[in-house]
C-alpha cells in the first residue's frame, strides 16, 4: 500500500540523477518539433480549413486551445510517470503556476513506473 502523505520537498519523492532532465526535455521538444515540421508543409492551414468545414463550422477553432492543452498534459503526465513521479502528488513547497496540473486529473498513458526507468537506461549505458 502507497503512503499517501504529501511531501514537504519534491527531492522527498524525486531521487532522479542530474541527467534526468533529458527525458522532459525530449518529451516535451518532439511534439513542438513535429508541429513546426508540419506547419512548415502547410498542415496548419489544412486543419484549420477542415475544422471551418465541419459541422460546428467557424466555432470548431475554440476547441484547438482545449485540445492542444490536453495533448501537452497527457504527454507532461506521461513523462513524469514514466520517470516514476506521480503527477498528480505536488510537494508542500510548490504551488502556484504552473503546479496546477496536480489538481487535474492525470491523463497520463501508463501507470507511475515503481523504477526511475531513464536512471536505469542512464546505467545500461555506462556499462557498456
Amino acid at each position: 500500500m502507497q503512503d499517501n502523505k504529501t511531501p514537504k520537498t519534491i527531492s522527498e519523492y524525486d531521487n532522479r540523477d542530474s541527467n534526468a532532465w533529458v527525458f522532459s526535455f525530449t518529451a516535451a521538444m518532439v511534439p513542438f518539433t513535429a508541429f513546426c515540421y508540419g506547419h512548415s508543409k502547410g498542415v496548419t492551414g489544412r486543419v484549420l480549413e477542415k475544422l471551418v468545414k465541419m459541422p460546428g463550422g467557424f466555432y470548431g477553432i475554440f476547441a484547438l486551445p482545449f485540445l492542444t492543452l490536453g495533448m501537452e498534459k497527457c504527454i507532461y503526465d506521461t513523462a513524469q510517470c514514466i520517470q516514476g513521479i506521480d503527477p498528480n502528488i505536488r510537494p508542500a513547497d510548490r504551488g502556484g503556476f504552473p503546479s496546477g496540473g496536480a489538481n487535474l486529473p492525470s491523463f497520463s498513458l501508463c501507470p507511475v513506473q515503481e523504477r526511475n526507468v531513464v536512471e536505469d537506461l542512464i546505467k545500461e549505458i555506462d556499462k557498456k
